[in-house]
């Protein structure tokens, strides 16, 4: 059985956060956007890393990164823990992770991406994490860490309570190359938002928030790791998810939402925040405006109909600044979202 979830101590400035990388030792091979994004963390952030045998090591095994997130959960100097960067190999360490000891130090964790991993599996511990923030991807970023985002990420980390999410004026869908150091001396282009899109607001919804990259969900829905097998246990939740840099197609995001109806989980969420979709990518071929439209309006499309199908009553929100985007607001995960349709507010609780 589930434990209720708890929101584990905060940090405070001078306090010492573990850096990790349970999915991928990438600053080992791009090491100017997590020096960068360390820096601002003592910096900016007032807290102190600690790295530990994997955090720059690529193609460390899954014992290994088990190893290092046990280390980080259990040293009582160690306030909250970061995840270095996502990747797509998470999902080999869950069966190797102590869920006692990790139950017993409970602390913020902070990732996205492929960490959905892991934020699920604290979940099912009964503790709150955090999804939003890594080092090298919001901290590293571009010129700098974006006054949203570090707006979120600040009131995230060391205060609680109650936090309203706000649309962005103006959002990135552009990518720094990693590979070049200079790249990342600029501040990058942006574009102008256009709010969000609410479906079926009329009504207030609120509870523990549950969900992720749907990508990874759909991995863990296949592998039958860490989901409840009782759909009744979301009943009530706030479903939040986002696509990632690998851009799925519209069919396939209508088909993992659809296998996520089938298995009668679909409509158990009064509500869905759903991330702006990321568009482009460095190695795909170039967007133009009319492109990246047609790929997130068509998104939203199977979305809507994998709703209108399997869970019609469900109000949704699109474009939320949550996932791969930037600026990115943090979500707890666990912790309690309140979806205001009336009044076209989200307001989560740090």
């Amino acid at each position: 059985m589930r434990p209720s979830a708890v929101h584990p101590p905060k940090p405070r400035p001078g306090d010492r956060i573990a850096v990790v990388s349970p999915s991928a030792g990438l600053p080992g091979v791009f090491p100017a956007p997590y020096e960068l994004g360390l820096r601002r963390l003592r910096e900016e952030f007032g807290l102190e890393p600690v790295e530990y045998p994997t955090t720059r090591k690529p193609g460390a095994g899954a014992r290994e990164r088990a190893d290092d997130l046990h280390a980080a959960f259990a040293d009582p100097s160690v306030k909250a823990v970061m995840a270095s960067i996502g990747g797509d190999d998470q999902i080999t360490v869950l069966p190797l992770l102590d869920r006692e000891l990790i139950a017993a130090n409970p602390k913020p964790f902070f990732g996205f991406s492929d960490n959905t991993n892991l934020l699920v599996f604290l979940r099912e511990a009964g503790v709150v994490g955090f999804h939003g923030a890594t080092v090298m991807a919001q901290l590293g970023r571009p010129g700098r860490v974006h006054p949203m985002t570090a707006d979120s990420l600040r009131a995230a980390l060391f205060t609680p309570g109650p936090y309203e999410l706000r649309p962005a004026d103006r959002f990135r869908d552009t990518d720094a190359d990693w590979a070049d150091p200079a790249s990342l001396a600029a501040e990058p282009p942006s574009e102008p938002g256009a709010g969000w899109i609410w479906h079926r607001p009329d009504r207030v919804a609120e509870g523990p928030s549950w969900g992720g990259n749907l990508e990874v969900l759909s991995w863990l829905l296949m592998a039958d790791r860490g989901i409840d097998p009782d759909p009744a246990a979301y009943e009530g939740h706030v479903l939040f998810l986002e696509t990632s840099e690998e851009m799925p197609p519209a069919r396939e995001v209508f088909r993992v939402l659809r296998c996520m109806g089938e298995r009668g989980l679909l409509a158990r969420f009064p509500a869905l925040l759903m991330g702006r979709a990321k568009a482009s990518f460095l190695d795909r071929p170039p967007v133009t405006p009319e492109s990246r439209h047609r790929y997130t309006s068509d998104q939203r499309a199977a979305v809507l109909d994998a709703l209108s199908r399997y869970a019609p009553g469900t109000m949704a929100v699109f474009d939320v600044d949550l996932g791969h985007t930037d600026p990115q607001l943090v979500i707890p995960y666990g912790g309690s979202v309140r979806v205001d349709g009336p009044a076209r507010r989200i307001t989560v609780t740090y």
